[in-house]
C-alpha cells in the first residue's frame, strides 16, 4: 500500500515527512500555483457551424457520408474544394453573400469585406458531408436551400422580343455588329472560335456548333476559361429553352472537358449540362420572360468576373439564337 506524505510543502526542498523517513515511498502533491492552473484553465474551444444558403446541386455530396477534400483555390470571397468522390472528384465552394452565386456553391449571410473566409494554401486538406464542410477552423453547415435550375413559366417560354433586343445591346454595345464582338483570350478574327460558332449558329447546324467547341474548351485564362463560359452558357440556354438537341450537345461538351480543362470549370460545366446556372445567369433568363427587371439582371450577370459573365451572356444569346433559328425551320 502506498501512502501520501501530506507534510511536503510547496518550496522547493520538502522537509521529508513521517512516511519519507520511514522509508515508504511517497507521491508528492502538485504546487499550488499547479493545481490553481488546472482549476481555472479553458476548456478548448469547438467552433460553432456557419450557416449557409447551399444550393440544391451538391445535396448529395453534403448529405452524403463524409468525404475527404482539399483546397483548389481560396479568396476573401470563395473557398473552392476538390472532393474525392466514387465517380471521380467533384467540385464545391464556400461563397460569401457578395460573390457569384455558382450552382455548386453553399453562400454565407456575410459579405467578403467581413472576412468570413481565411486564406488558405492549395492543397489544404477539408472534408465534405455528414451535412456540413469543414475547411480550416470554419464549419459550414445548410441552414437553407436554393434551387440553381431557374423555373421558367413553361416548358418552351416564348421571350420577350424587346428583352432579347436589351440584351444584346448591352452585351455587344450600342451600335456594336454581333460579329465585332471579342473576349480576351480568345483569338478574334474570321478564322476565330467565335467567328465559327456564329457561323454555325446562322446555319443552325449544332454539330458544327459542338465542333467549335473543340476549339473553345479550356481556352482563355483563369480557373474558368472564357471559352468554357461560352460553351456553359450555351449548355444551360438550350437546356432550360429546350431545344430538341440540347442533351446531346451538351453531353458532347462535357466530354471534351476532360483533361482539358480546370477541375472547377469542368464541375461548373457538368452542372450548366443539367441546366443549373448561377443566381445572375437565371435573373436574366427570368427577365426574358418578364418575372422580373431585366436591366439589374443583365448588369449583375455582365458584372460577374473578369471575363465570365459577358461570356455567360454571349453563350446564353448563342442558344437563344440556335433555338430561334430551330424552330423557324
Amino acid at each position: 500500500m502506498r501512502t501520501i506524505d501530506h507534510t511536503t510543502t510547496g518550496s522547493s526542498t520538502a522537509v521529508p515527512g513521517q512516511a519519507a523517513r520511514a522509508g515508504v515511498p511517497t507521491i508528492p502533491l502538485p504546487r499550488a500555483s499547479a493545481q490553481e492552473t488546472v482549476r481555472t484553465a479553458a476548456p478548448t474551444r469547438v467552433p460553432s457551424a456557419v450557416p449557409s444558403s447551399a444550393s440544391t446541386g451538391i445535396a448529395d455530396l453534403l448529405r452524403g457520408p463524409v468525404r475527404p477534400a482539399r483546397v483548389l483555390m481560396s479568396g476573401p470571397a470563395a473557398v473552392y474544394l476538390q472532393v474525392s468522390t466514387d465517380r471521380g472528384s467533384d467540385v464545391v465552394g464556400v461563397l460569401t453573400s457578395d460573390a457569384a452565386r455558382l450552382p455548386l456553391g453553399c453562400v454565407l449571410f456575410r459579405p467578403s469585406n467581413g472576412r468570413p473566409l481565411v486564406a488558405l494554401p492549395s492543397g489544404a486538406p477539408a472534408e465534405v458531408g455528414g451535412g456540413r464542410i469543414v475547411v480550416g477552423d470554419l464549419i459550414v453547415r445548410a441552414a437553407a436551400w436554393w434551387d440553381p435550375q431557374p423555373r421558367l413559366p413553361s416548358p418552351h417560354p416564348a421571350l420577350l422580343p424587346e428583352g432579347v433586343r436589351q440584351l444584346r445591346t448591352t452585351l455587344y454595345g450600342e451600335g456594336v455588329p454581333h460579329s465585332a464582338f471579342t473576349l480576351p483570350g480568345l483569338p478574334a478574327g474570321p478564322g476565330g472560335p467565335l467567328a465559327a460558332l456564329r457561323g454555325a449558329v446562322r446555319r443552325a447546324d449544332l454539330d458544327a456548333a459542338l465542333r467549335t467547341a473543340a476549339r473553345l474548351i479550356g481556352l482563355g485564362p483563369g480557373l474558368t476559361p472564357a471559352g468554357d463560359d461560352v460553351m456553359a452558357g450555351t449548355m444551360a440556354g438550350l437546356v432550360l429553352l429546350r431545344h430538341p438537341a440540347a442533351e446531346r450537345f451538351a453531353a458532347g461538351v462535357y466530354s471534351l472537358a476532360a483533361g482539358r480543362t480546370t477541375e472547377l470549370s469542368r464541375a461548373l460545366l457538368r452542372h450548366a449540362a443539367a441546366g443549373r446556372v448561377s443566381g445572375e445567369y437565371a435573373a436574366v433568363l427570368q427577365g426574358l420572360v418578364g418575372e422580373r427587371p431585366l436591366g439589374p439582371a443583365i448588369e449583375g450577370l455582365l458584372a460577374t468576373g473578369s471575363t465570365s459573365g459577358r461570356a455567360m451572356a454571349l453563350g446564353l444569346c448563342t442558344a437563344i439564337d440556335l433555338v430561334d433559328r430551330t424552330t423557324r425551320r
